[in-house]
């Protein structure tokens, strides 16, 4: 009878079956995913995952992520409520395990509370890693890139993109053209479609623009983005997209990465 036979005998006649260790010693590395980025994302979000698994080089990224309640409603007020849930949803990603950076993906509650609040609720959850939002990755793209004078297309109401105004010309950029499609409802900016999004780019580029900046990680622009810049001759910079080069930039990854416009194909 072999011990497998004598086993199974055993547990059909009601007897113990022995359970036994392994007869190696494992081995353990450092777990899956090089880079490990965090994502906090709103809970009616349907563009950041998908964009971010598109981007992604390699199976060496991994992502891991939290939601956080959202009204589906988008004003100041909303958007500053958000804060207070930053903190908690921090420390449900990996605890106690390695996490190379933490992205918030709202662009327009990140513009409202400011990078500094984002990134103390976030500490309060998930103490000393890395954090960084849309429009402050937006702009040290844009610095990088050696860019003063942008175009700006939005969703947003108007309580929103005057704030988006006021964060860019405090950060020394200078706004020559600026059009929204005025959304209050984020299921409508979700729906809003890549085409509409590509027009809106093409319609609010300006010639004394020397690139152009889409906001919100809400809407699907970062599929766009090389044939805005095909036709206009010029940087496209998109929420999610810079949102994305910041985290490898924050990691250490350095390759360049093709199909989404001039920023990513730099050496970081």
């Amino acid at each position: 009878m072999t011990s497998q036979e004598r086993h199974s005998s055993q547990f059909a006649h009601g007897k113990p079956v022995p359970i036994d260790p392994v007869s190696f010693q494992p081995q353990f590395d450092l777990g899956p995913g090089k880079y490990r980025i965090g994502m906090i994302i709103l809970s009616n979000d349907y563009a950041t995952e998908r964009d971010f698994v598109n981007l992604r080089p390699s199976d060496e990224f991994t992502y891991f992520v939290a939601r956080i309640p959202f009204a589906s409603d988008i004003t100041p007020q909303s958007l500053a409520q958000t804060e207070a849930e930053l903190g908690k949803a921090a420390s449900l990603i990996l605890p106690g395990g390695r996490l190379d950076a933490i992205a918030y993906s709202c662009t327009s509650a990140a513009v409202v509370l400011g990078h500094e609040r984002v990134r103390a609720a976030i500490h309060t959850g998930r103490p000393d890693v890395p954090c960084i939002t849309p429009i402050s990755a937006a702009i040290a793209a844009l610095k990088v890139l050696g860019i003063e004078r942008i175009s700006v297309l939005t969703p947003y109401v108007d309580s929103i993109n005057e704030q988006v105004l006021q964060v860019f010309s405090g950060h020394g950029l200078h706004i020559r053209s600026f059009e929204s499609f005025k959304l209050k409802n984020d299921l409508d900016m979700a729906n809003l479609s890549p085409q509409s999004i590509m027009r809106g780019a093409l319609e609010v580029n300006s010639d004394a623009a020397d690139a152009v900046f889409i906001s919100c990680t809400a809407i699907r622009a970062v599929e766009v983005i090389d044939a805005i810049e095909q036709q206009i001759g010029k940087p496209v910079i998109t929420s999610i997209q810079a949102m994305f080069w910041q985290c490898l930039r924050t990691v250490g990854y350095n390759e360049p990465i093709q199909g989404y416009g001039r920023l990513l194909t730099k050496p970081l």
